[in-house]
């Protein structure tokens, strides 16, 4: 998964629980132009921010390591 999918998964997730931008971003814990840039699929978020995020939405992240 790239980042702009990843961006698009949080972003349908976040619309299909009724809950904004903002009101995500104050949840998680994080800064709002943060999550847009996540959504964009923009930047590089440390893991800890996709945690919370993924977390908040009721997510996972699953990390595959390859060869």
């Amino acid at each position: 998964m790239n980042a702009r999918e990843i961006g698009e998964t949080i972003k349908s997730r976040r619309q299909s629980l009724g809950i904004n931008q903002f009101e995500l971003s104050e949840l998680a814990g994080i800064g709002i132009n943060t999550l847009v840039a996540i959504e964009r699929g923009q930047g590089n978020p440390k893991m800890e921010t996709l945690m919370a995020v993924a977390d908040t939405l009721g997510l996972q992240v699953e990390i595959r390591l390859k060869q």
